[in-house]
């Protein structure tokens, strides 16, 4: 698919900062009819009118600043486009630009780098959470084997990601594809063992960031890396 419609925006909205002092001159626009500039005056219109948190083509933000947030100049025009073509653009930017180098060339293998070590990192502290949560005496003894669940969920993720990063050092796209969708499976399971005993999870906020991650790495692995 093309660059998703919100990062379209989101450049159209810094384009609009950047030569407007107020909300209400002109857009940038040649044709104010135009898809994008709908989008974009929609955009804005929910930015200065609605309360916090506001949803924008179906990604939730909690403030302002969590839009300009991914709009420095720093974000690479090329990041920008890859992530477009992920269905989570927004924490794809989020998650990959601490692990690029200012010297790396932005491309989908590096992008994919990236995303398996953000993965990684997100893991790790999910991993840690529910360790803690297990360890902690006043947990309900119900809830104890479900977060052992957890932890071999999180635990398998980690094996695949090293397995993923192997892949790529041996240029096996077969292998990398299998480790990128193993996840896809592995990143359900600790949520879905909580709805099985109907139980709230305690870390569903961070399985659902986890599992958008997971996502963007396996349509950039499939779809964007060639060896």
């Amino acid at each position: 698919m093309g660059i998703n419609h919100f990062i379209i925006a989101l450049i159209s909205l810094t384009c609009l900062f950047s030569f407007s002092a107020s909300i209400n001159a002109p857009l940038p626009l040649s044709d104010a009819s135009s898809p994008t500039s709908s989008k974009l005056h929609d955009m804005i219109e929910v930015m200065f009118e609605s309360p916090s948190p506001f949803a924008f083509d179906g990604t939730t933000l909690e403030s302002i600043d969590d839009v300009l947030s991914i709009l420095p100049g720093s974000v690479d025009p090329a990041l920008q486009k890859i992530c477009g073509n992920t269905d989570h653009p927004v924490e794809c930017i989020k998650a990959t630009m601490p692990f690029l180098d200012e010297k790396t060339p932005i491309e989908p293998l590096s992008v994919l780098k990236a995303g398996i070590e953000a993965m990684d990192n997100q893991t790790k502290d999910a991993l840690a959470e529910v360790t803690k949560l297990s360890m902690d005496p006043t947990t309900p003894k119900n809830v104890v084997p479900i977060l052992q669940k957890c932890i071999d969920v999180y635990n398998n993720i980690l094996n695949s990601d090293q397995k993923s990063l192997e892949a790529i050092s041996n240029r096996n796209l077969v292998q990398l594809s299998i480790e990128l969708g193993a996840n896809v499976e592995n990143v359900l399971g600790c949520d879905n063992a909580f709805k099985q005993t109907k139980l709230e999870s305690p870390i569903k906020k961070m399985d659902a960031m986890l599992a958008k991650i997971v996502s963007n790495t396996l349509t950039i692995g499939v779809d964007m890396v060639h060896f």
